[in-house]
């Protein structure tokens, strides 16, 4: 039986573990993937990470609801590369996708925009075929997330109300872990507390700390291995924040 070329490299990985050519941690899963209507083939902006409106136009707008891939919001802001298994209309390459909602299918990881699940085929004429199929066998494997060189960014949520109640929504994870937890200073204490998990990549705190806000990244669930480590950004957000304001965290990921 000859072998595809992704998976003549996935046995390299497994031999040699080159992470030049490939992540050791990560293989490559079977499923299946289906899309959902929008009108102009973009994402959901009413997605439950709470990205919004970025969550419509991100990666291009090839992006995707998961169900198991979902890890309680954890999993928001994640790249895939998916193929189908249709030979005769899909191509290679397949497509990249980030994961912006969450969505049950029938025994699917991906519910995709239109445009993404189009990606998978080879053609104009192979992407009808496949939007006709609606349901579509696939693998898929975790890639790192790359945002045009972009560092993480920080929005805090419109809900937020200076200084009484803080919320931020968390973008542009890249590598390949999860922001599993999220801590803010408090700074006449000088400890880190916790935030909650609003939902998605919404952490909030009551009463934060006067002044400048300083956030550090718990980073978990690395390429499926268990060890997690600390990100903090080199920047605070100013004593002056405002609700519905981006702040550029001035640090990336590998």
């Amino acid at each position: 039986m000859e072998l595809s070329f992704k998976h003549q490299l996935g046995l390299v990985c497994v031999i040699l573990c080159l992470p030049a050519l490939c992540n050791c941690m990560e293989y490559v899963t079977n499923s299946r993937a289906t899309y959902y209507n929008t009108p102009d083939g973009y994402g959901n902006p009413r997605g439950a990470c709470g990205f919004g409106e970025y969550g419509k136009t991100i990666n291009n707008g090839s992006v995707a609801a998961v169900s198991g891939l979902w890890r309680n919001g954890a999993g928001c802001g994640t790249c895939y590369r998916v193929w189908c298994k249709m030979p005769q209309y899909c191509n290679a390459n397949g497509v990249q996708v980030v994961a912006t909602d969450y969505g049950e299918g029938d025994r699917t990881d991906f519910i995709m925009s239109p445009r993404a699940f189009s990606s998978l085929g080879r053609n104009a004429f192979a992407s009808s075929k496949l939007m006709k199929y609606g349901v579509v066998d696939v693998e898929f494997k975790r890639v790192p997330c790359r945002y045009n060189g972009h560092s993480i960014m920080l929005h805090v949520q419109e809900s937020s109300k200076n200084p009484g109640y803080f919320a931020v929504l968390i973008l542009n994870v890249n590598g390949m872990c999860d922001v599993t937890a999220v801590e803010i200073l408090q700074k006449e204490y000088q400890r880190w507390e916790p935030m909650r998990r609003v939902y998605g990549a919404v952490f909030d705190f009551a009463n934060p700390p006067r002044g400048e806000i300083r956030l550090r990244f718990q980073m978990g669930n690395c390429g499926g291995e268990g060890f997690t480590y600390w990100v903090y950004p080199k920047i605070a957000i100013p004593a002056n924040w405002k609700p519905g304001a981006t702040y550029d965290a001035k640090v990336q990921l590998n």
